[in-house]
């Protein structure tokens, strides 16, 4: 299939056909039984953004928060999902989530940004595919993140080090398997529970933004991503970007 692909893409120029662009699908649902599950409020935001980065870096973006999305058939259309800002329970029944599962097993491409790392708490595959799952954050506040691999496209923009305002994301259960792209520092974190978790675990930083390859597929999340004003600044916008190009495995 390989050896393939590129044959069909130089028939396509031979012919003056334009090759499709990858297609992906952005997954936003929150939902608890009892209706008191977090809801963000940057959700129609973050649509926006993707769909405009999108339009002007050569993907086609859906986006949905019904969960009859995940059949066989509808995930064939899709090069990769971003779950954006999900919350609580992603799926309504376990048919939903094999389907996800058989997708992702497959190679499929996977998103996680901000939130999405609450999603599913009760499903050990979901925090794998994810890198984590979300223990909880200290109270929204200015932080400095060090950038471990300045080469990955998600952070290629940025210094050495980015200033950022956000809540400080504390994951457990994380995926050996992550590579780290962002770590914010802990040293001067307000946060009163720090000795609870996650302590020393890491030092003195914590891991934020991670990539990861496996079964064939690609996987990168972002902890960032709580205030609206964020899915319009320049450095968010390159990185969110940088780590989707990065999964559909396009150069920028």
């Amino acid at each position: 299939m390989k050896r393939i692909l590129p044959v069909v893409l130089l028939l396509a120029t031979a012919l003056g056909l334009a090759a499709a662009e990858p297609r992906v699908l952005v997954y936003t649902r929150n939902f608890t039984p009892d209706g008191k599950g977090y809801v963000h409020d940057n959700i129609a935001a973050s649509v926006a953004m993707l769909k405009k980065l999108g339009a002007e870096n050569g993907f086609t973006v859906d986006a949905s928060d019904k969960p009859d999305v995940f059949t066989e058939a509808n995930l064939k259309n899709y090069a990769a999902l971003i779950f954006s800002n999900s919350n609580n329970e992603a799926f309504e029944n376990d048919a939903q989530r094999a389907v996800f599962e058989r997708y992702i097993r497959a190679g499929g491409g996977f998103v996680g940004i901000h939130s999405a790392s609450g999603s599913e708490r009760a499903w050990p595959f979901f925090w794998a595919t994810l890198g984590g799952k979300f223990n909880r954050h200290p109270p929204l506040q200015p932080f400095t993140l060090d950038v471990l691999n300045s080469k990955h496209p998600a952070a290629a923009h940025l210094g050495a080090t980015w200033a950022w305002e956000d809540e400080f994301y504390y994951l457990d259960h994380l995926n050996p398997r992550m590579h780290v792209i962002l770590a914010g520092r802990l040293t001067g974190l307000k946060d009163p529970k720090l000795a609870e978790y996650p302590g020393a675990t890491f030092g003195d930083v914590f891991p934020l933004a991670w990539c990861i390859e496996e079964n064939g597929g690609r996987h990168f999340y972002t902890a960032l991503g709580h205030k609206i004003a964020y899915y319009s600044d320049p450095n968010y916008q390159k990185h969110v970007l940088g780590g989707i190009l990065w999964v559909l495995r396009v150069k920028n």
